[in-house]
């Protein structure tokens, strides 16, 4: 299923969701200059300057080089993409699952959560392939942890979402834990099956997707168990 829009509306204008798709948007925009002026070739060492090479981050981690690129490129790979349609379905989640997220957690909190998810994210897909010369690019790990906050704050809200059924596809209002839920274990499972020598370096970075999404997962449920403590303060107060 392709979650296309919810029904669970926001307080407050979501202006670091906005304000992070038109950062990468930005960004790829910069990509496809570089791409026309330089080619594949470097196009290939942007995306491995600035970047998340497992390689160098392993290495610059067993050096204790906490202040260098292959550190920084943790943070700045959130941003970049390696085509349209890796960019336009990863801006479609944040865009649909991100609002609501920094809705609850305000909105420096969420850009902090949100850069957050995808060092943890990375960090996830070094543990598994710490040698690979392979750069992570997008921001797929950070909207992941975005994902599984949404799951444990708003689990019966309704996704409006694309359902196939064999050949045949009809819209319809699902609830988030089915959607979210079917899309984590289809990281999971992808996950486990690209665990070889060659695939587990390969084009999508599933690990990555896990390990933001449990890291989400874990600020929501800390999320949901200080409202239920405060919750309960109240009434035996009152």
């Amino acid at each position: 299923m392709i979650p296309l829009g919810d029904r669970n509306p926001t307080r407050r204008t979501p202006i670091v969701t906005r304000a992070l798709i038109l950062a990468c948007f930005a960004v790829f925009a910069g990509e496809l200059w570089i791409g026309a002026q330089g080619g594949d070739a470097a196009l290939e060492a942007f995306f491995r300057e600035w970047g998340a090479v497992p390689s160098r981050v392993t290495d610059a981690i067993d050096a204790g080089a906490w202040t260098s690129q292959a550190i920084a490129g943790l943070v700045t790979s959130v941003f970049l993409h390696g085509g349209w349609l890796h960019l336009l379905g990863n801006m479609l989640y944040l865009w649909i699952f991100g609002n609501n997220v920094e809705d609850r957690l305000g909105r420096l909190p969420f850009l902090l959560f949100y850069l957050a998810g995808g060092v943890v994210a990375a960090l996830a897909q070094v543990a598994i392939a710490p040698g690979s010369d392979v750069p992570l690019v997008g921001a797929s790990g950070a909207i992941a942890a975005a994902l599984g906050a949404y799951l444990v704050l708003y689990p019966g809200a309704r996704v409006v979402s694309i359902v196939f059924l064999g050949f045949f596809y009809q819209l319809a209002e699902v609830p988030a834990l089915i959607v979210l839920g079917f899309w984590f274990v289809l990281q999971l499972v992808s996950g486990v099956a690209s665990l070889d020598a060659r695939t587990a370096q390969g084009d999508v970075a599933f690990f990555a997707h896990i390990g933001g999404f449990a890291m989400g997962l874990a600020v929501g449920l800390l999320l949901r168990l200080r409202a239920s403590g405060g919750g309960r303060r109240s009434r035996a107060m009152g």
